[in-house]
């Protein structure tokens, strides 16, 4: 029997929210993003959120189309694309009354949303309390229990610690030495030497710490904090991998199948 067509709200447009929303379109939910004026992505080449600056922004086939208004995503539903809109308070969006809100901020602590904001409702990771603030909780740090859904409690804390890709961890981020303009010398998907400069910020020289691809870069002359991470180098040196959806985000975006399965699909 199949199922009905369900309507999704997804809150952040960034790497994992895309990762999820790319699954959802392609296991034939409506799903319409939601962000905030100026988002900030380091992995821009997997993230949706880019249509705010660009009007459109394809993830591994799947294009997503910035909309003005909540009733322009049934147009955009019809051609087999994804709206966004920039809406970071859900003030315009909640008039779709959606099926589901999944929150994809990721900003480790919740920024406004609440159980009663849809029939069902997912967070993830840390900042989100099951029974509390939504009906699921989806672990999002790296390990045994990536993607595990919790009915109760909260996710494990913040670790602060990036995960581990080819024996390199905290190594691999690049990070802004000061706060001013980023200056970009080199574009995701080029080939980086250790000690390589790859961006300037306010003069200062932002080196690559590792051999690699540059897999993350934050767009060119945006303005930026001290210590604020705005690049990822990935040292397994596969290109392919900038531009493609990772396994962290895809076992996320399973879970979120998943938990929009339990409630739907009874």
């Amino acid at each position: 029997m199949p199922l009905p067509r369900l309507t999704v709200l997804i809150r952040g447009a960034g790497e994992m929210a895309s990762g999820v929303a790319w699954r959802l379109h392609q296991a034939h939910f409506r799903v319409l993003l939601t962000e905030v004026p100026e988002p900030l992505a380091v992995r821009r080449e997997v993230s949706f959120c880019e249509a705010v600056y660009d009007g459109r922004k394809t993830v591994e086939g799947v294009e997503a189309v910035l909309i003005p208004a909540p009733e322009e995503a049934a147009a955009v539903w019809e051609t087999n694309r994804l709206p966004l809109l920039v809406d970071p308070d859900l003030t315009r969006a909640r008039a779709l009354n959606p099926d589901a809100l999944v929150d994809a901020i990721l900003a480790k602590k919740n920024l406004g949303t609440r159980i009663s904001d849809a029939p069902w409702v997912i967070g993830l990771g840390p900042g989100f309390r099951a029974g509390r603030d939504c009906h699921l909780v989806v672990e999002t740090n790296r390990g045994h229990n990536l993607g595990r859904l919790y009915t109760a409690g909260e996710a494990e804390p913040d670790t602060g610690e990036p995960g581990i890709i080819g024996g390199f961890s905290r190594e691999r981020v690049l990070r802004a030495p000061v706060a001013g303009r980023l200056q970009s010398l080199k574009s995701i998907g080029e080939a980086v030497e250790a000690g390589e400069v790859v961006a300037f910020v306010s003069g200062r020289p932002v080196p690559s710490p590792i051999k690699g691809i540059l897999r993350g870069l934050i767009r060119d002359q945006t303005p930026v904090t001290a210590q604020l991470k705005i690049g990822d180098v990935d040292p397994r040196g596969n290109r392919a991998y900038c531009f493609t959806i990772s396994e962290k985000a895809r076992a996320i975006a399973g879970a979120i199948l998943e938990g929009l399965l339990r409630r739907f699909h009874q």
